[in-house]
C-alpha cells in the first residue's frame, strides 16, 4: 500500500567503552566530542509499500504497458483485461465507449482485440512515465501528437511482428497482440511508480450502501453490482454480463466513476463523428464504489505529467481496496457525437 509503515533500525554490532553509571552527555576525560551518528535509512520497497497501481504485494517493480481494447460487442469477449491493473474507460465517436488496459503487476500472455488510439489517450499516459503503448492504427492527422507523446509506440504499424489475427472473429475485431513481444520493442519503458492512488481500509463515515451503480455514455451504459460472495463489483455492459474471454465474469474491487469535463476534438471519423476529448486534468468530482458502498470523492490531476490524487469530501485519503481499479471517465454532460 503506499502508506509506508515505520521502520525501527536497531544499530548492532556497536562497542560499549565503560562509562559512569550516569546519564550525563559529557565526553569521557581526555575524549573529545564526538558528533551524533545518524541512524542508517532504509527507503521502503515495493513490497512495504504494496504495488503503485493495485495496493497488493510486490516485490520489484515491472514496466508499464498500456494496450487500447475493443469495447463494442462485436469484439467480446476481449483478452487479457483479468490481468489488468488499471482500466480506463473512455468515450469515443458516435457516443461509444473504448477501453485503456494497464499492465505492470501481472502481464498476461495475449491481449485484445486491439483497436485504434485516441487524443484523450495522449493525455491519460503521461502519468505513468513513458510506458509501451499498443494499438492498431490511428488517424493521419494525429501522427503529430502520437510523435510526441510520452510513451513507446509498440503500435501494429511500428511493431507488426507483435500482432496476429485471432481465428473465428472478423476484423476489425479479430486482432490481438502477443505482450512479450510488444515489450521486447519497449526495453527502455517506465517502470510503474506513483500515480496518486492510496489503498487502505475504507473511510469510516460517508459511504452508502449500494447493490449497484449504472454509468452513462450517449450509446453504451455500464452497472456495477456488487457481489457480498466475491467482494467484488460485477460488470455488465449494456445489461449485458461483461465476460471475459479466460471465462467468468469482468469485475473488480475498486470502480472509479471519475467525472471530467468531456467536448468534441478537432478530429473525426470518416462519418463526421467527433472525437471526444477528456479532460483528465485539473479537478473535480467522483463516485468511488468499494466494499458494496458508494463515496462522494474529489480528484485533482495539476498536469499530465503527475497522478491523480482521489480524496473524502473532508480532504482525506479516498483510499482504494486493494486489487484491479476500473476507471470510468464519464461526464455528467456528455459531448453528442
Amino acid at each position: 500500500m503506499r502508506l509506508t509503515r515505520m521502520i525501527t533500525v536497531t544499530l548492532a554490532g556497536a562497542v560499549l567503552l565503560p562509562v559512569a553509571a550516569c546519564s550525563s552527555d559529557e565526553p569521557a576525560p581526555g575524549k573529545a566530542p564526538q558528533a551524533a551518528t545518524a541512524a542508517p535509512t532504509e527507503e521502503p520497497t515495493p513490497e512495504d509499500k504494496g504495488h503503485p497501481f493495485t495496493g497488493l504485494p510486490a516485490d520489484e517493480l515491472g514496466p508499464v504497458l498500456a494496450v487500447k481494447i475493443e469495447n463494442t460487442s462485436a469484439g467480446k469477449p476481449q483478452l487479457g483485461l483479468k490481468s489488468a491493473d488499471i482500466v480506463y474507460v473512455e468515450q469515443v465517436e458516435a457516443g461509444l465507449t473504448r477501453l485503456m488496459a494497464i499492465f505492470s503487476s501481472k502481464i498476461p500472455p495475449k491481449v485484445g482485440p486491439v483497436r485504434s488510439a485516441r487524443i484523450s489517450d495522449l493525455h491519460i499516459v503521461p502519468q505513468f512515465g513513458k510506458p509501451a503503448f499498443a494499438y492498431s492504427g490511428v488517424q493521419t492527422k494525429m501522427l503529430p501528437f502520437m510523435a510526441k507523446a510520452s510513451l513507446f509506440d509498440v503500435g501494429d504499424t511500428r511493431n507488426p511482428g507483435a500482432f496476429f489475427r485471432q481465428p473465428g472473429r472478423f476484423a476489425p475485431y479479430n486482432l490481438f497482440a502477443n505482450t512479450k513481444q510488444l515489450l521486447a520493442k519497449a526495453p527502455k519503458a517506465s517502470k510503474a511508480k506513483d500515480i496518486g492512488f492510496t489503498f487502505g481500509d475504507a473511510p469510516a463515515e460517508g459511504g452508502v450502501p449500494k447493490k449497484a451503480f449504472t454509468v452513462k455514455w450517449p450509446a453504451a451504459r455500464f452497472t456495477f453490482a456488487w457481489s457480498e460472495a466475491k467482494k467484488q463489483w460485477l460488470i455488465w455492459q449494456d445489461g449485458k454480463k461483461d465476460i471475459a474471454a479466460e471465462g467468468g465474469q469482468l469485475s473488480a474491487p475498486t470502480i472509479v466513476v471519475q467525472y471530467t469535463k468531456t467536448e468534441r476534438s478537432e478530429f473525426h471519423d470518416k462519418n463526421q463523428s467527433y472525437t471526444p476529448l477528456v479532460h483528465s486534468t485539473g479537478k473535480g468530482t467522483a463516485i468511488v464504489l468499494r466494499d458494496g458502498k458508494a463515496y462522494k470523492a474529489r480528484w485533482e490531476r495539476e498536469s499530465e505529467d503527475s497522478g491523480t490524487t482521489f480524496t473524502t469530501e473532508s480532504g482525506e485519503p479516498m483510499n482504494f481496496a486493494p486489487g484491479q481499479v476500473w476507471v470510468a471517465l464519464a461526464s455528467r454532460k456528455p459531448v453528442i457525437p
